[in-house]
């Protein structure tokens, strides 16, 4: 593996965790030249492409990325660890694989997200659904603080 510090073609795996129950090896490595540190992360690529359609109907290949990046802007400065948004993106994904989904509307993406992000935590659920249903005024964020406040946990 190639330290993307230095470039140095040769790292050494100093610890490996299984993570994703079971389905991602997580691996600290580093660098003998540098002594830089980083985690790498391997899975088994899935054959079955996953489409995602968008809402002004184009299609575009899944990327898992796009709901971890999403699911970070949102849990932004709050006590959620880089694992734990990992594990929703992974939960999300496979529901999806697992649900026999060729296509998917990205509606329904969002959606799921926004199940996890209540899970997980209430303030990144209510970051997300500001942006993911296009809040305009003060009025959106308290009506879904209320619907929110009077779910049962």
């Amino acid at each position: 593996m190639r330290c993307p510090k230095c470039g140095a073609m040769e790292t050494r795996v100093i610890e490996t965790r299984t993570a994703d129950e079971g389905r991602v090896v997580r691996r600290r490595r580093e660098c003998p030249e540098c002594l830089a540190r980083f985690t790498t992360y391997e899975k088994v690529e899935e054959k079955r492409t996953l489409r995602v359609i968008k809402k002004n109907g184009s299609r575009e290949i899944f990327d898992r990325e796009k709901i971890t990046r999403g699911i970070s802007k949102a849990c932004e400065k709050l006590p959620v660890s880089l694992e734990q948004i990992e594990e929703v993106a992974s939960r999300i994904e496979e529901s999806f694989r697992s649900g026999g989904y060729g296509e998917i509307p990205v509606s329904l993406i969002g959606e799921r997200v926004m199940e996890e992000l209540k899970q997980l935590n209430k303030v990144a659920y209510v970051r997300f659904a500001s942006v993911y249903r296009e809040f305009t005024d003060l009025s959106s964020f308290q009506r879904e603080i209320s619907r929110l406040s009077g779910e049962k946990d």
